[in-house]
């Protein structure tokens, strides 16, 4: 009678090895997301996990186990932008005390060379 008593010889039995797959899978997409998160910048960090539950139940002398796999990634970013709030409710890209230099919030579909070169 052969006897198992290995946790990664189980792992890699359940389900007909599409357990541990899964598993894989589940690593590698989490992987990537933090990496993706980072952005490749310096000292930024990101946090993520991969979990298994094996759910076991004994029955008469049998076993059944069935596995649960999950991952937590990070949300994706998004920048922010910034205006003032004037006293009527409308939103401003200029500061309401200062003077207007420029007639008003510039064309957002003209690029940054062609409102500095005119």
């Amino acid at each position: 009678m052969q006897r198992i008593r290995d946790s990664n010889t189980i792992i890699g039995l359940l389900e007909n090895g599409e357990l541990a797959q899964r598993l894989t899978t589940e690593m590698m997409e989490t992987l990537a997301a933090l990496q993706e998160h980072t952005g490749g910048r310096p000292k930024v960090k990101a946090k993520g996990s991969v979990s298994l539950k094996l759910n076991i139940e004994v029955v008469d002398g049998t076993v059944t186990i069935e596995a649960e796999t999950s991952s937590k990634r990070p949300k994706p970013v998004h920048g922010s932008s910034f205006y003032w709030l004037l006293d009527d409710g409308s939103l401003s890209t200029q500061h309401p005390k200062q003077i207007d230099m420029f007639g008003g919030p510039r064309d957002a579909s003209r690029g940054v060379t062609d409102v500095i070169h005119g």
